[in-house]
């Protein structure tokens, strides 16, 4: 029946030349990686960390619905090489509060401003205390992204072209939505047939990760989660919760460390830096014991093709994508890994 409703949808579209409703057309799921570079640093020209989700159906190019998960460095331009311009998305959600994941964020509202946008959720975790003793505030964060303008008089100074912008600047466009992370999945985001759920995770304190679901499919955003236990001895180095949201997942979008940056190959890359980060292998087995169909590998560390990650030296030598992949499938996953880079993008269902 579901095929047969799509072959009427096209047929209807070819014949009469008629706008197709979302009732008749047939709904679909893009997932594109807005940034790829792992860490703080700079490689090749590579965005940092962000995913954007669109979901519609084939009359609007899957873009009924678009949702940025993460902003990091250059997002507006990798958003705007696919045509989506910040006043088009439709919620944020940031999985935690570090630059790499967050430096886009001004730019994104910033523009939305100035083009006269209208509001947007912003989602995220509420202020969490770190044992460290200083507190993660997104809420924070966000309610002062148009410090910096104004104090500069760039806001005053684009007021004065025309009174219609917001006299606060980008932060008068946020709506800002706050949620306690738990341990189990809890709905924070709808929209029509757009539903997002959050789960707490490890990483930083406040750190969440985020599954979205539609009619065309779903994809969990894992950020940069690892496993409660911080270092070995634990049998595994992926988180539990995410694996909890993941099932019967579709797409998992999941920053990676690789194995060659680990203590025992003489890297020099800090032990906890590398111990809070996912294994490309553990998440293959993650994959594997969810269902999923697809893995998409972010944030890497190290970059592909990069001999130096961040400041510490790659043993061996560069990685290729076959790298990661033999990585993803020691861990016994069989579906369709991608390696990512900036712009890789997924549809569901594939054309």
């Amino acid at each position: 029946m579901k095929c047969f409703s799509i072959v009427i949808a096209l047929v209807v579209g070819m014949c009469f030349v008629a706008p197709v409703t979302m009732a008749e057309a047939a709904p679909c799921l893009t997932v594109t990686l807005t940034g790829t570079q792992g860490g703080p640093s700079v490689f090749n020209g590579q965005g940092g960390a962000g995913t954007l989700v669109r979901y519609g159906d084939d009359s609007n190019d899957c873009g009924a619905i678009k949702l940025q998960f993460d902003a990091g460095r250059g997002t507006n331009m990798r958003l705007s090489q696919i045509k989506v311009s910040p006043p088009q998305l439709n919620a944020i959600f940031f999985t935690h509060m570090h630059g790499d994941h967050t430096e886009g964020f001004a730019d994104i509202m910033m523009l939305r401003w100035y083009l006269k946008g209208p509001k947007i959720d912003i989602v995220c975790s509420s202020d969490a205390a770190s044992v460290l003793g200083f507190t993660n505030s997104c809420r924070k964060y966000v309610t002062h992204i148009a410090d910096a303008f104004i104090q500069s008089g760039e806001i005053a100074e684009r007021r004065s072209e025309d009174k219609a912008r917001l006299a606060g600047g980008p932060a008068d466009l946020a709506n800002v939505i706050t949620f306690d992370p738990k341990d189990e999945p809890q709905a924070v985001w709808s929209s029509g047939d757009v539903k997002v759920s959050a789960i707490r995770s490890t990483h930083t304190a406040g750190h969440a990760s985020y599954r979205v679901d539609t009619p065309a499919g779903s994809v969990v955003i894992g950020g940069d989660a690892a496993n409660d236990v911080p270092a070995p001895p634990r049998s595994h180095s992926t988180s539990d919760q995410v694996e909890r949201l993941a099932q019967g997942v579709d797409i998992i979008v999941h920053s990676t460390i690789h194995p060659v940056l680990g203590p025992d190959r003489a890297s020099g890359f800090p032990p906890p830096s590398f111990y809070r980060q996912s294994l490309a292998t553990d998440l293959g087995a993650v994959a594997k014991r969810v269902g999923a169909k697809y893995l998409m590998l972010t944030h890497l560390a190290p970059s592909l093709g990069a001999v130096i990650h961040n400041r510490w030296k790659v043993p061996g030598g560069p990685l290729t994508e076959a790298d990661y992949r033999t990585a993803v499938e020691a861990g016994g996953f069989t579906g369709t890994t991608i390696v990512g880079t900036d712009l890789a993008t997924l549809r569901l269902p594939a054309k």
